[in-house]
């Protein structure tokens, strides 16, 4: 009794709480490994992955335009008399579309004949004379001068004829230019300038689209074109796209890559790219909108899994992997892009490893697992 009189205050306001919190650890201890012991196996449904090849396309958004979009504009200066094809109609290569009057120009080619033919005739009277002087010449009949004189006029009269004849040549294009004529079969547009309407020469008649076959304008970014170009020098064979629809449904034909600019826009950080695609039926109208998907990257022994089964571990992206003991195993792995709804992993897995694909969230690395699903495949 007089030892624990002799007891400091100070000392037993410090040992007992310490024992107090001793005693609590120990019971809580206690309590944790009761509870780890007494947790049941996590049920997971895992799948055996193999490893196959597959190929990473892209999807873009592009616009149709005509493989030929012209101008139609009038050659000759004149009244527009006719108009000869209904506008947005398909019209063929040849066909005529305007007539401008024709009269002038026929009363052209009629003067242009007429100055033809009166040089013609010049013509063969100074060649006529011509070989009438250079005979009397020869027989020292007529001076030096007036054989000169006679093939000057002979030179001069074929000068004339030609002249002539490229005038008439001249006034026939011009009456052939009075019947303006699809440059190429194509949609035509609507008329500029109506009926009875003054044209001058090159005044804007119309326009024509070619719309079969089309092209499809889109645009890269420049790691994905670095990518198609490494994918294209790789393959012998151009290089085939497909078209997405505004509906979702692909276009029913492919297409073809017909240009890849060779430079990166700096403004957008793309490359500009086109694609021709065959359109018979017209269902592709100009400037409609649409998605182009085109091949990127080929890939070789990689596996394909649902994305949900990748989780984030300690040295980043990992999947559970299920061993014969029933061993929940944290496997780090290297991704790849997204092929549709499934992920490509690159590295990290083996051929028929069992992959936990649902339950894995509560999972963490050496955890007991009860599989609920029969494994196909599993060796």
């Amino acid at each position: 009794m007089r030892k624990l009189r002799n007891v400091s205050p100070f000392v037993c306001q410090l040992v007992v709480p310490l024992l107090a919190v001793m005693f609590l650890s120990a019971c809580d201890t206690g309590q944790k490994g009761q509870v780890q012991q007494e947790r049941p196996p996590a049920p997971v449904t895992v799948t055996v992955v193999e490893p196959e090849g597959v190929t990473y396309y892209g999807e873009y958004a592009g616009r149709v335009r005509g493989s030929r979009e012209v101008e139609v504009r009038s050659r000759i200066a004149g009244i527009i008399k006719e108009r000869n094809y209904t506008e947005g109609a398909t019209v063929l290569e040849g066909r005529s579309l305007f007539l401008i009057d024709p009269e002038p120009y026929q009363l052209g080619v009629r003067a242009a004949e007429a100055e033809l033919a009166d040089a013609d005739n010049f013509h063969a009277q100074a060649l006529r004379e011509w070989n009438r002087i250079s005979m009397l010449f020869e027989k020292n009949a007529v001076s030096e001068r007036d054989r000169d004189q006679a093939d000057a006029n002979r030179g001069s009269a074929e000068a004339r004829l030609e002249r002539a004849r490229v005038a008439l040549d001249d006034a026939q294009r011009n009456l052939r230019y009075t019947r303006v004529e699809s440059p190429l079969s194509g949609v035509a547009g609507m008329e500029s300038l109506a009926v009875g309407n003054l044209v001058s020469s090159g005044a804007l008649l119309t326009t024509l689209l070619q719309v079969d076959p089309v092209h499809i304008h889109f645009s890269l970014p420049e790691t994905d074109a670095a990518l198609q170009r490494q994918h294209a020098m790789a393959s012998s064979e151009l290089e085939e796209i497909r078209i997405r629809l505004a509906d979702g449904s692909y276009y029913e034909h492919s297409g073809t890559l017909s240009f890849s600019d060779t430079r990166v826009n700096p403004q957008t950080a793309s490359v500009a790219m086109r694609a021709t695609v065959t359109n018979p039926r017209a269902r592709l109208l100009p400037g409609q909108f649409l998605r182009v998907r085109i091949a990127l990257q080929d890939y070789a022994d990689v596996y394909l899994i649902d994305p949900v089964a990748v989780s984030q571990g300690p040295t980043g992206p990992q999947v559970f992997i299920v061993n014969e003991e029933n061993i929940a195993r944290a496997q780090p792995v290297r991704l790849g892009p997204m092929i549709g709804d499934r992920q490509i992993i690159l590295d990290g897995l083996n051929p028929g490893d069992p992959v936990v694909v649902n339950g894995h969230v509560a999972l963490f690395d050496g955890g007991t697992v009860m599989v609920t699903n029969e494994i196909e495949g599993a060796q």
